[in-house]
């Protein structure tokens, strides 16, 4: 029966709203159940408040939640459930249940039901509350991810049940007891509980703790969250072009141009530098500044990673220039890759010889065609003769 009022109900809304049925939720014990909440750890002697969100979305979604609608928060304890509706430690309020402060004791499963006299609905949550002497608080943590170079802003979690107004949030890392303080040093800096990071290096992974006072009943408590950020290295940028040992080779007197072509990740494209080096000297310091200049950078995304172009023009090769030793330097915080080239310059010896070669072989071509058509046989004239000689022999007989 209850299955039947929820399936009619789904249908009734979903022919008025337009939009698709919802599948119906499964049931156990006569109650409709909802997925469960994601579990929370937490510490003891904390202030903990559980809610319900994915079960209130669901109600919300299928409009079965009356404006007036009445909650009943309980423990799972064995075969009995426990339920709260005092002022005692533990404090009902509508959709949420107040531990003030959690102890041990408390860890276990709670639910959050919505019944009526034709149906019944049902949520849970699973609560760890852990020892602070003994736990590990990384086990606590919420995990972060960031690369070395990047900007992160790091965020203290699960606060939204909190009035966190004219509250001082304090950050700690590893198991110092000094709160973080603003640093040019370690490049920390925070506004409002938010801490930054303009710049990730591999010192800022680590455990971070950001603790609060909240003012709950005109008592205050201690509230934490941890967050542990790992920090994944920077990978040295690899140059594909050119490549180690490349020879470029230009006449005397003519121009040359370079590319140098670089494979990175995206995220460290800007911070990756890239160079020509003549001689191992900076282009602009080198005997080649007059008559050399490097730039056009491109950057440009291929597949997954990024690639960084740079050019190096010669206006006029030279015969000082040959054997001229040119390099590609690339680096960023991953490390350091360079290739070395050289320049060559073209014999002239050996273009005029070819240049003469192909001259030869034109002239002795135009010459043999001249001498075919010179010495071939004319072929009418033989007609004509053969003709001649018939009617001759005609007129003698």
């Amino acid at each position: 029966m209850v299955c039947l009022v929820l399936t009619l109900a789904a249908v009734i809304t979903a022919c008025v709203s337009g939009q698709p049925m919802l599948p119906p939720l499964p049931v156990k014990d006569g109650c409709h159940q909802v997925d469960s909440e994601v579990g929370i750890f937490r510490m003891e002697g904390e202030a903990v408040i559980l809610h319900f969100p994915i079960f209130l979305g669901v109600l919300k979604a299928r409009k079965i939640l009356p404006p007036a609608a009445a909650f009943l928060i309980s423990k799972k304890n064995g075969t009995d459930a426990v339920t709260y509706q005092g002022e005692g430690r533990i404090q009902q309020h509508h959709t949420q249940l107040w531990l003030l402060p959690a102890q041990t004791s408390d860890s276990g499963e709670y639910s959050c039901t919505y019944r009526n006299e034709t149906y019944c609905v049902t949520g849970s949550i699973a609560l760890h509350v852990f020892d602070s002497d003994s736990v590990d608080m990384a086990k606590l943590s919420y995990p972060w991810t960031a690369t070395v170079g990047e900007e992160l802003t790091i965020f203290c979690p699960a606060l939204g049940s909190f009035n966190k107004s004219n509250t001082l949030i304090e950050w700690f890392k590893d198991s110092s007891l000094t709160a973080l303080q603003a640093s040019k040093t370690n490049f920390l800096q925070w506004d409002e509980g938010t801490l930054m990071i303009p710049a990730v290096m591999p010192m800022h992974a680590g455990l971070y703790t950001c603790q609060l006072t909240v003012l709950i009943n005109n008592q205050h408590y201690k509230v934490s969250r941890a967050l542990h950020v790992h920090v994944q290295d920077v990978k040295p940028p690899a140059i594909v072009s050119p490549l180690n040992g490349t020879i470029f080779e230009s006449s005397h007197g003519s121009g040359l141009e370079m590319f140098c072509q670089v494979l990175t990740e995206c995220l460290t494209a800007d911070s990756t530098l890239v160079t020509w080096q003549v001689d191992d000297q900076s282009v602009e310091s080198s005997y080649l500044s007059r008559r050399a200049l490097q730039g056009g950078r491109e950057v440009t995304r291929v597949s997954t990673v990024c690639q960084i172009e740079l050019r190096l023009i010669i206006a006029e090769i030279s015969e000082e220039d040959d054997q001229t030793e040119i390099k590609c330097v690339a680096q960023n915080m991953g490390g350091r890759q360079e290739v070395v080239a050289r320049i060559k310059l073209e014999d002239g010896n050996v273009t005029w010889v070819i240049v003469a070669a192909v001259a030869l072989f034109c002239f002795l071509v135009v010459v043999s065609i001249f001498l075919v058509v010179l010495f071939k046989p004319n072929e009418k004239k033989k007609k004509m003769d053969y003709f001649l000689a018939r009617q001759s022999s005609t007129f003698s007989v």
